[in-house]
């Protein structure tokens, strides 16, 4: 509502148009990322469909959004190189825990479980986040961090259907808790980076050292690297591996990282951080529509409530941040 004395063509009136324009579009790219985050799981199981392993998954995966990104990044770094000598232990972590540990969890994680399952286990990270501080730095979480990480873990209960009606993977849900410990990781090393190193920067080496880092683990014998030409399903039609490989590279990883950093630029890394939590209503969504994968009852219930529980943790968070 405009003030009575204030002209109709007043620079406020102006100005405000636009602001209003750029959030909505915001939120609207914003949505666009979580969408594209989102059905990584199901691209995935169509590789594993056609005969990939989860190793092979990741480091297809990683690389080619390594490559894809390597010119924007060397263009964003032109005249800033010496930030690398100062970030590059960051950008190692990043990229062997945030990166390829995480992705590789999850992955493992969808093999055995439903995607949205194995999603809402990874989401656990937020939580796992509060339990660090409060036990290496004894910042002791407030009433509403408390009740949103208890909500959280009754919905992680929930999750894992104790009653038996649902079939759980033990080995899935130690897959799933393992990417959440990645992500966790994750949000930690982004923190301490160097603001000035460009993000863009941080994604193309991260996915570059998570892809080595597959290597690694194929090359030791760890976990097998099979790569296969089979099909997989997607809706009940026969589909190329490769159609999923350009999927999970392009739309999952290359266009949902840009749409992301395009979402936090508009809104605010606190507002994108917040939308970003629809990522798991897309994920239960493509995996009905593409693989008719959806969850329980049960599971749903408790899918909402860890959502329910990292909202309060997080809406807590930024009131913190305000006093």
């Amino acid at each position: 509502m405009t003030h009575p004395e204030e002209p109709l063509d007043s620079p406020a009136l102006r100005t405000a148009a636009p602001r209003v324009s750029n959030s909505a579009r915001g939120v609207w790219i914003a949505l666009a990322s979580s969408a594209a985050f989102g059905i990584s799981g199901t691209f995935a199981r169509g590789l594993f469909e056609a005969g990939w392993s989860p190793v092979a998954a990741v480091t297809a995966r990683m690389a080619g959004a390594a490559l894809v990104l390597a010119i924007p990044a060397m263009l964003a770094m032109r005249g800033r190189w010496t930030l690398l000598r100062t970030n590059w232990v960051s950008i190692l972590l990043f990229g062997l825990f945030g990166v390829g540990a995480c992705q590789l969890c999850y992955f493992l994680a969808v093999q055995r479980l439903d995607v949205g399952v194995a999603l809402l286990l990874e989401y656990l990270a937020p939580v796992l986040i509060v339990l660090v501080l409060w036990v290496r730095h004894k910042k002791r979480p407030s009433v509403a961090t408390i009740a949103g990480t208890l909500l959280a873990l009754g919905g992680l209960v929930a999750v894992l259907d104790l009653t038996g009606t649902s079939d759980i993977d033990p080995i899935g849900v130690l897959w799933g808790l393992g990417a959440a410990v990645g992500l966790t990781v994750y949000f930690f090393i982004s923190a301490r980076v160097d603001g000035a190193l460009p993000p863009i920067m941080l994604s193309a080496g991260g996915m570059a050292i998570g892809a080595l880092s597959m290597v690694a683990v194929a090359a030791f014998g760890i976990l097998p690297m099979e790569f296969s030409t089979g099909t997989g399903s997607f809706a009940g039609y026969e589909t190329p591996w490769w159609l999923a490989l350009i999927g999970l590279i392009l739309i999952s990883t290359v266009f949902s990282y840009t749409t992301g950093v395009m979402a936090a630029r508009a809104l605010g890394s606190k507002v994108a951080s917040f939308i970003s939590l629809t990522e798991v209503l897309f994920a239960v969504l493509w995996a009905w529509l593409l693989l008719s994968e959806l969850p329980g009852p049960v599971q749903l219930l408790g899918g909402l409530l860890i959502v329910g529980g990292v909202v309060l943790v997080r809406v807590d968070e930024l009131r913190s941040a305000r006093l």
